[in-house]
């Protein structure tokens, strides 16, 4: 299930839409792998010792199985998204919790990973920012390092687009104020010397 659309903004675009990296299941995988066989061996005994086995084994797979399911559960509704505008963190089955950063607010992002974390492609990625947490470490990320890069990248881009709008707004000022001036020369507030006089200053 991809990040749903209805959480974004017309204007944006996503770049990234992980969920956690398949290591995340691991734990609760590997027990109930490992109740599995030990069911399937207590399956093979007699008697009374034999019947107790059982019930334990048994009591062990629901267990280990539930700890699967609720943790399967959790990584399926669970999402890391880059978009054009922001870094957004969603978990959650029933209640969801989530967490959103500005890409104008991220001051740095770097990632760790073990040497264990690399041969699988895993690892943390943190994100310092000007919010209140300051620094957010979020576990799991596959290949944490090309993640890294693209937030960067849309770092960039945010402020490329930031600066155009700024760019782009002091262009209309100046066609204002000029057309301003036009009006008070035509019904002559002013004379065309001074006109010329202040055309020159609003162009630099």
């Amino acid at each position: 299930m991809a990040f749903p659309k209805r959480l974004l903004n017309s204007f944006e675009t996503i770049r990234v839409d992980l969920r956690p990296h398949w290591w995340y299941l691991t734990p609760p995988g590997t027990a109930t792998l490992a109740a599995l066989v030990f069911t399937i061996y207590a399956l093979t005994l007699d008697g009374g010792v034999g019947k107790a086995v059982k019930i334990i084994a048994l009591i062990l797979l629901v267990v280990a199985g539930a700890w699967l399911l609720g943790r399967y559960t959790r990584w399926y509704c669970s999402h890391f998204v880059v978009t054009s505008h922001r870094v957004i963190y969603r978990a959650g089955v029933l209640r969801k919790t989530g967490m959103q950063i500005p890409l104008e607010r991220v001051n740095n992002v770097n990632f760790n990973q073990s040497v264990f974390e690399r041969m699988l492609g895993a690892g943390d990625l943190l994100i310092e920012s000007g919010g209140e947490g300051g620094q957010e470490r979020f576990e799991d990320i596959k290949h944490p390092d090309r993640v890294a890069n693209i937030i960067h990248e849309a770092i960039e881009d945010s402020r490329k687009r930031s600066a155009g709008s700024a760019g782009a707004g002091a262009e209309r000022d100046v066609t204002g104020q000029l057309e301003r001036l036009e009006g008070l020369l035509d019904r002559g507030a002013i004379t065309p010397d001074e006109f010329d006089a202040q055309k020159r200053k609003l162009l630099g």
